[in-house]
């Protein structure tokens, strides 16, 4: 009945975006086709970001957009590289040529001539650490020289925490962009709906938000004491930044819940800024860290949840001029100058993922696209 009524009331309906549909979202678009609506979808599955990286997951999305094309009445692909047509229309065509190439399981040619646009720099990783990145001042240079014209550009790269990497290794000059989705605040809700009144547990979460959000705050300088403390409830006589800490605790353990977050988070913020002892800790998703501590401001935790997001969703924040970003929240974007970081295999495995992954990366360049391509460990997607 719903459906029908609704087929009446919109007797056509244009679904965009539609390879990052969910199944049930796919469902309700189809009930409507049934009772009678015409649909026109729109969609381009190299673009999908998979949300898992188990291959029966991955499979099944595939077989899904598989079945929706059979049951079209009609199926058109665009063979024009359309964004590109007033900025760079050779690199438009490369980008797309790429795009067929990654579909279709074969490797992208980088050994011939290239489009005026591409820019190839050859850089290894020589960060010990995991998830770290850096490079040799010699594989340096070229790209300080390629980014020192640029009044506009977005660093990418496939792990969040080397886009962390990414932050420090500009020596902090360049924000995160952090996107509209808030994934470390989610699953701080998450986390509380289940275990608020536990204040170890209510610790737990708070420091996991923290290593989400911020560097520095690590378990032998901070948050391993942190805990300690709140799980004996912050009784021990202590002096200087052991005190301070034991102050932190006790916040927790004064309100179990998100608003004891929200005014742990506080408090933490102005220490990084006031104490000498606190100063390591840098806060790199400082918008999703402020959300936190509003979140605090509500009696309810999903209730708060739901309106900070409506709140975010109107105001759509400006984006930076210059800007680090994982691959999945620059999704969407266009930049005239993009530069792909850690093009390697630890970044691009030959994956279904790993290639939707990397088209969605380079396609948000729509001027000049530059390329940081190991030499000792290339990802198997690019031909070298």
């Amino acid at each position: 009945m719903i459906a029908a009524a609704l087929a009446r009331r919109y007797p056509l309906i244009i679904c965009d975006e539609h390879q990052d549909a969910t199944v049930p979202q796919e469902q309700i678009i189809l009930a409507l086709h049934r009772a009678g609506a015409h649909l026109r979808i729109f969609a381009d599955p190299m673009q999908r970001i998979f949300s898992s990286s188990r291959q029966a997951i991955i499979d099944a999305e595939i077989k899904r957009w598989t079945d929706l094309k059979e049951q079209a009445a009609k199926f058109e692909e665009l063979d024009t590289p359309h964004r590109w047509a007033n900025t760079n229309p050779a690199l438009g065509n490369w980008i797309l040529e790429a795009r067929a190439t990654l579909r279709d399981g074969g490797q992208i040619d980088l050994t011939g001539v290239l489009p005026n646009g591409l820019h190839i720099i050859r850089a290894d990783n020589v960060a010990r650490a995991h998830g770290q990145y850096q490079l040799t001042n010699q594989q340096r240079g070229p790209l300080n020289q390629r980014m020192q014209p640029l009044n506009s550009v977005l660093i990418v790269a496939a792990h969040n925490s080397t886009v962390s990497s990414l932050r420090a290794f500009f020596n902090r000059s360049i924000p995160i962009w952090e996107g509209h989705t808030r994934d470390a605040l989610d699953d701080l809700c998450n986390g509380v709906r289940v275990h608020s009144g536990n204040a170890l547990e209510i610790g737990k979460i708070a420091v996991n938000f923290v290593n989400g959000v911020a560097i520095g705050f690590t378990a032998s300088g901070y948050s391993r004491q942190l805990l300690e403390e709140i799980g004996q409830g912050c009784t021990k006589a202590r002096t200087r930044k052991p005190a301070t800490i034991q102050a932190l605790g006790r916040i927790i353990l004064d309100e179990p819940n998100h608003c004891g977050i929200g005014k742990f988070l506080t408090t933490l913020r102005a220490l990084t800024k006031e104490d000498a002892a606190f100063a390591s800790i840098k806060i790199d998703h400082s918008r999703e860290f402020n959300d936190a501590v509003h979140l605090g401001r509500f009696d309810d935790a999903d209730e708060g949840l739901a309106e900070i997001a409506r709140r975010r969703a109107h105001a759509r924040a400006p984006i930076p001029a210059k800007a680090v970003s994982t691959i999945h929240k620059a999704k969407g974007l266009e930049f005239p100058h993009v530069i792909m970081a850690a093009c390697d295999r630890n970044h691009f495995s030959d994956s279904k993922a790993a290639r939707a992954r990397m088209y969605v990366g380079l396609s948000r360049a729509t001027e000049s696209l530059t390329l940081l391509v190991s030499h000792n460990d290339p990802t198997s997607l690019l031909r070298t």
